[in-house]
């Protein structure tokens, strides 16, 4: 796994943190990246939102790893005072699935979104590459006190 850390431009360090980390997309990666985005959560001052983050990027890293041809799994980390946004790239873009069916609740897979709906304050996805997408990354935005804090 590759770890970069970087403040965007315009951002000081002291307010805003990026992290980007980089693994092959195999079935460990969520293992992996997950418990790396908890730490930085949790070191960040953001305790009420690791286990949602934590979830959250399993979720994501998995989806990638279920159905994308990706060699590599990208996450971005963007860590602010009162807010933390994940990022899970790939460059394999398809769309995003529908609302769950019928029946969805009883099933053992395909909720993973679902419960990314239910524990972030916003969340969507970013193509790129113009018309013919060449990569593409879900993300998710957390907040101090919002819907993930535990």
């Amino acid at each position: 796994m590759t770890i970069a850390t970087t403040a965007p431009p315009g951002h000081p360090i002291a307010s805003t943190r990026t992290h980007r980390l980089t693994t092959a997309n195999r079935a460990t990666a969520a293992a992996e990246l997950r418990a790396v985005v908890a730490a930085l959560v949790r070191v960040a001052g953001h305790a009420p939102l690791v286990d949602s983050a934590r979830l959250c990027t399993s979720e994501l890293v998995t989806n990638v790893h279920r159905h994308t041809g990706a060699g590599l799994v990208h996450v971005e980390v963007v860590l602010g005072e009162d807010e933390v946004t994940v990022r899970v790239h790939d460059d394999q873009p398809r769309p995003l699935p529908g609302p769950p069916g019928a029946g969805s609740a009883f099933r053992e897979c395909g909720r993973g979104l679902a419960h990314v709906e239910e524990l972030t304050d916003a969340w969507g996805a970013t193509y790129y590459g113009g018309p013919r997408p060449t990569s593409e990354a879900v993300w998710f935005r957390m907040v101090r006190g919002g819907r993930g804090a535990s």
